[in-house]
């Protein structure tokens, strides 16, 4: 059997039987019911906290507080079910992050997965202790050796102390990515190529530190054939997200679902997020509309991401996946990943 060929996924003392860790969806696509069931089977579950308050009452002006409260409460959930490795996914971009770094460290989650950014300031989040002692382990998301690399020295520098883990995200993965558009299609920025470079990078400050720092894979990983691919190239484990989200134990609603199982690859699109990053999606009349330049007017009462000029902005992001998660894709639409192989069609 194939997994009883390769060594466990191993991040600090906490050790995962199956090298696998669920990606973050946010705004309520990962939560407690999938992050639970992936870990119960031997992976990661990850939480993912961004957009996470959406079902609290006070979310719309009271955003900072429902995220945390609601993050609490997911963590929580995902406890009763579970004592296996559990992690959360945190956007750095996001502008409540020392936040949800803070409330994910207090509720002893195992593992921080941090993206869309490079988190160089920790500890205005949390104390230097946490940071170099704590349960909690650190794994940020990059997409370049040279992203590896900053952040790694940056740690090394300020606080004598480096990174648990690294995710290698390639242009192939859903949602927000961390390339320019022109690199997304280009050859040369494929997870395959991009992985040499940070594991380079890794084994530098491995050997330096004495520790060991799984490299994680992540983009377009889809079936177990993928998985024993990208593996053979020397990495520690896979990240695989939008794989899950047809599952009876993913928590969006029914209606996202069915969205994404009716998805073929022609379907796909990039898109220009209001935060400057490209993204991947699922064509819809709502994306169509947005790309001929219409506007939909909204109210942003709290900025729930940094880079984010909403005075400018042709819709709300937040809005716009929180409504396609509660399924009004007429105000909304779904990240989702490019897939190289045929979907199963689970609902069948």
């Amino acid at each position: 059997m194939f997994f009883d060929e390769i060594p466990k996924l191993k991040i600090g003392e906490h050790e995962a039987r199956i090298p696998m860790v669920l990606g973050g969806m946010a705004v309520g696509i990962s939560l407690s019911r999938l992050a639970s069931a992936m870990a119960i089977e031997g992976g990661i579950g990850v939480i993912a906290a961004t957009g996470i308050g959406l079902y609290e009452p006070d979310f719309v002006w009271n955003n900072a507080e429902s995220n945390m409260r609601a993050l609490r409460k997911q963590i929580r959930q995902a406890r009763e079910k579970t004592s296996e490795i559990l992690g959360v996914n945190i956007m750095v971009a996001v502008s409540d992050f020392d936040n949800l770094v803070r409330t994910s460290v207090e509720e002893g989650a195992d593992v921080l997965f941090m993206g869309a950014g490079l988190p160089l300031k920790m500890t205005d989040a949390i104390t230097m202790d946490q940071l170099r002692y704590g349960k909690t382990k650190m794994a940020p998301i990059v997409s370049s050796g040279r992203a590896t690399r900053i952040i790694f020295e940056y740690w090394k520098r300020n606080f004598n102390h480096i990174p648990d883990a690294v995710v290698v995200e390639g242009p192939l993965a859903g949602g927000h990515l961390g390339f320019k558009v022109h690199q997304i299609d280009d050859e040369n920025y494929r997870l395959e190529k991009l992985l040499p470079d940070v594991i380079e990078v890794v084994d530098k400050y491995r050997q330096e530190f004495g520790k060991h720092i799984p490299v994680i894979a992540a983009g377009g990983i889809y079936s177990g054939e993928d998985m024993y691919k990208i593996m053979k190239q020397g990495i520690d484990g896979v990240q695989m997200a939008s794989r899950f989200i047809a599952t009876h134990e993913c928590d969006a609603s029914l209606a996202f679902k069915e969205a994404v199982v009716k998805c073929k690859k022609e379907d796909i699109m990039i898109i220009e997020s209001p935060v400057g990053m490209p993204g991947r999606a699922i064509k819809n009349k709502f994306l169509e509309n947005m790309k001929a330049g219409e506007m939909v007017p909204f109210y942003c009462p709290w900025k729930c991401l940094k880079g984010c000029e909403y005075e400018e902005s042709p819709f709300c992001i937040a809005l716009a996946l929180t409504n396609a998660e509660k399924g009004n894709f007429d105000l909304g639409f779904a990240f989702w990943e490019l897939m190289h192989i045929r979907w199963i069609k689970l609902f069948q």
